[in-house]
């Protein structure tokens, strides 16, 4: 690899490339991190904590289980679930078995699954008894022949797992009724597995691990090929890179209130924080803002992992600045751009840094990633991963040079070969630079940063406007908790742009956004519409759809 630019900016001791395959395959991954951690504990859910060697175990009666069944390597299973100590049992097992896992959001629409069920050829199904009636829905629609059913407190043993079923089911009345074939409980899967033989699946570095979809964000959801070698090669290098917040002990205790089906969490969360020994209290539902500040109080957390809207909920839950934050390294936010004044509050009150990474569901996750030690640089996005290559092209695919804005493009081993049975011309410039449709620039000094994405660029009277530069701008006033920004059709501009705003403080009025928008923005820049609203439409990760508000616009003026 070339001397870049960012090396000289890596933290004290980190390699600028790594062993790609310090593994066989995830199975060899999971096997040495279970003999090594044993007796450790490496998930945490609802108070309940389970080790290594329980994993290993229940994971293998899992895989068991799964091989009864006819299940073969290469066949698609879906997990379709929130943070529960179920997910890690089923993922582990499926990986055994030599399965590709197909990550599915447990909020979908009977239509999303059934889109992403039958693109994936899915032909068994993990899912949460609370989603099940959606799947009745779509079942006879699908290849799907085998459905295990869990629910929520499954995991939790003797009388607390009970007390919690019954209370989701018959109190909270969370599980509509429904009726599906020869659905088998996931305990009754365990017990089963459990008096059954298991025979470790033969796979390689080239064999799909994950189909992890792209949300659907962008247009109709897409499964990017993730082969065990890109997540080994991305394992490896996000090891090297968090060095900075790792204990020589292995005492560190990692938030998990991304979603483990988000790759974000899988591969951070998840797979990292495994191989490394390092405990994971996993949050089922952070959109409780108040439970989860509860659940924080229990533990002396070094990391948190987050989007910006999850760091800035807490921020504004009574409680939180009341937390013991003498064992945090720090926190590191991706899934869309941190702002800035988010970050800014988050170090004042915790008295750590917020550090912003940025990565893809087609990269594995992580591309690059501020510096853990001290040298991050707010606004970025960091420098690139060891054994990675980040450039900007412009239109023609002709790489740019540092200052100028184009589209970020990459390659390294933590990159997808492809979208699962899908033309893919025009994912790649050169056959090897994955374009990610994320506009952005270099620095001099390697440092990269995110200008919007090249989908969501607004066009005002021809220049181009960015929602994230105004979002950033407006986020930043006192009384604004939370913004969106969109562009809306109009007769003389092309477009202008509209600003959804949920209140911080109740006494906010249009004048006194106005006022503000012209003090801190260029006249092109300035929102024309301002529509305040109690809540924002977001994805199960907290990210803000501006999709769904442009489509809400849309269908208002037709």
């Amino acid at each position: 690899m070339k001397d870049f630019p960012w090396f000289k900016h890596y933290p004290v001791g980190t390699a600028h490339e790594i062993n790609l395959y310090d593994y066989s395959s995830l199975i060899d991954l999971f096997e040495k991190s279970c003999a090594k951690y044993s007796g450790k504990v490496a998930f945490v859910n609802m108070g309940k904590e389970i080790t290594f060697k329980e994993i290993d175990e229940l994971s293998r009666h899992f895989a068991a289980y799964l091989q009864s069944l006819g299940l073969k390597k290469g066949d698609r299973i879906a997990i379709q679930m929130p943070n529960l100590l179920q997910f890690p049992v089923a993922f582990f097992g499926a990986l055994r078995v030599g399965l590709t896992v197909v990550n599915t959001n447990p909020l979908y629409t009977p239509r999303e699954m059934e889109h992403q069920f039958k693109d994936a050829g899915v032909s068994a199904i993990v899912i949460v008894a609370n989603f099940a009636s959606h799947l009745q829905k779509i079942l006879s629609n699908t290849k799907i022949k085998h459905i295990i059913v869990t629910e929520l407190g499954d995991m939790l043993g003797g009388l607390k797992g009970t007390l919690v079923n019954f209370a989701v089911k018959y109190v909270k009345k969370m599980v509509p009724a429904y009726q599906l074939p020869n659905v088998i409980p996931f305990k009754e899967a365990l017990r089963k597995g459990a008096a059954l033989p298991y025979t470790k699946a033969d796979v390689t570095v080239k064999d799909i691990a994950v189909l992890q979809y792209t949300g659907g964000t962008t247009g109709i959801a897409k499964g990017a090929k993730l082969s065990h070698g890109n997540l080994i090669a991305h394992n490896s290098m996000i090891t090297e890179w968090f060095k900075p917040y790792m204990s020589k002990d292995g005492s560190d205790i990692i938030i998990t209130a991304i979603p483990m089906y988000h790759i974000f969490a899988l591969s951070v969360n998840g797979l990292l924080m495994f191989s490394t020994g390092v405990k994971s209290v996993m949050i089922t539902n952070p959109r409780d803002m108040k439970g989860f500040v509860k659940e924080l109080r229990k533990y002396k957390f070094s990391i948190v992992t987050g989007v910006n809207t999850l760091f800035n909920g807490l921020l504004h839950t009574p409680g939180f600045s009341d937390l013991d934050f003498s064992a945090l390294k720090g926190a590191v936010g991706g899934g869309m751009a941190v702002q800035d004044v988010v970050a800014k509050k988050w170090e004042e009150v915790t008295g750590k840094p917020l550090v912003e990474g940025y990565g893809l569901s087609e990269t594995s996750p992580v591309l690059c990633c501020n510096p853990l030690d001290g040298g991050h640089r707010l606004g970025t996005i960091g420098l690139p991963m060891p054994s990675t290559e980040v450039a900007v092209f412009d239109d023609n695919g002709n790489q740019l040079k540092p200052g100028e804005t184009g589209e970020i493009c990459a390659r390294g081993p933590q990159v997808m070969s492809g979208y699962w049975e899908k033309d893919n011309e025009g994912v790649f410039f050169h056959g090897e630079w994955f374009r990610t449709g994320d506009i952005g620039k270099e620095d001099e000094d390697g440092f990269f940063k995110i200008v919007d994405r090249k989908k969501d660029m607004i066009k005002v009277s021809g220049f181009n406007v960015f929602p994230n530069e105004i979002e950033n701008v407006i986020a930043a006033h006192p009384k604004v908790l939370e913004v969106a920004a969109i562009g809306v059709p109009d007769t003389k501009s092309g477009e202008v742009i509209k600003v959804f705003i949920v209140k911080k403080d109740q006494s906010l009025t249009e004048e006194e956004l106005k006022a503000y928008f012209h003090e801190n923005l260029t006249n092109y820049k300035v929102p024309k519409h301002i529509e305040f609203r109690t809540e924002l439409p977001k994805t199960n990760v907290g990210k803000i759809l501006r999709r769904a508000l442009k489509e809400q616009e849309a269908a208002t003026a037709a």
